[in-house]
């Protein structure tokens, strides 16, 4: 009598394991869940290694201006618009940008 009741209950419990594992896999924790973090982590190294290739750029334009003085006057003159006495400035392009 014993027999069948085990056989019984072990079955039940298998498929009620099995049953929680696959709707915990299909949940909203599962395995789509992983693969979305997966893609979202995917993007984020992209978006770090093209601003980390940005910073660079930035550190090496820097480096240039601080090394050399004729390129720093140029840069200072184009942000603030400063012309020497007997220039003359043209200025070009939308007028909406100015």
């Amino acid at each position: 009598m014993k027999s069948p009741l085990l056989r019984v209950a072990f079955w039940m419990i298998l498929l009620a394991v099995t049953g929680y594992g696959v709707m915990t896999l299909r949940g909203p924790r599962g395995i789509a869940a992983l693969r979305e973090k997966g893609q979202l982590i995917e993007a984020m190294e992209k978006r770090n290694a093209g601003l980390a290739l940005q910073v660079e750029r930035k550190r090496d334009r820097n480096k240039r201006l601080a090394e050399n003085p004729a390129e720093q006057e140029l840069e200072i003159r184009k942000q603030y618009k400063l012309v020497r006495p007997g220039e003359k400035m043209y200025v070009t392009g939308d007028p909406e940008n100015r």
